[in-house]
């Protein structure tokens, strides 16, 4: 049995779906597009989990998007942080989304308004 080991990373990135909090609803294919591409891109596994976010005065569908180091494509863990930030970002931007916010083992990082 062949075996491979890399230091373990999770990142996990939660974007909603709703267009700023409006009626519009972006369906799982444009994201799950867009992630496709960019792990193509850049040698990299992504997992996606549709979701539902309840909060104060409101709730939305959206998803959940896993982030580890993969032993198939293995990276340092900075490079995956700064990699996963990036991703959280352009997933803001894509889904038309006023904040993001992504978990790391140690700290939780919101992008966008407060």
């Amino acid at each position: 049995m062949n075996k491979t080991q890399v230091k373990t990373f999770t990142a996990t990135i939660y974007v909603g779906s709703r267009v700023g909090y409006g009626d519009e609803i972006l369906h799982q294919s444009e994201i799950e597009n867009w992630l496709q591409s960019y792990c193509d891109s850049e040698g990299l596994g992504v997992s996606i989990t549709p979701t539902k976010f309840i909060y104060s005065d409101g709730n939305e569908p959206g998803f959940i998007v896993g982030i580890i180091n993969y032993p198939r494509f293995p990276s340092e863990k900075e490079e995956l942080r700064t990699l996963s930030l990036k991703i959280a970002e352009e997933l803001r931007i894509l889904m038309k989304q006023l904040r993001v916010t992504v978990v790391f083992p140690d700290e939780t990082v919101m992008l966008g308004a407060k």
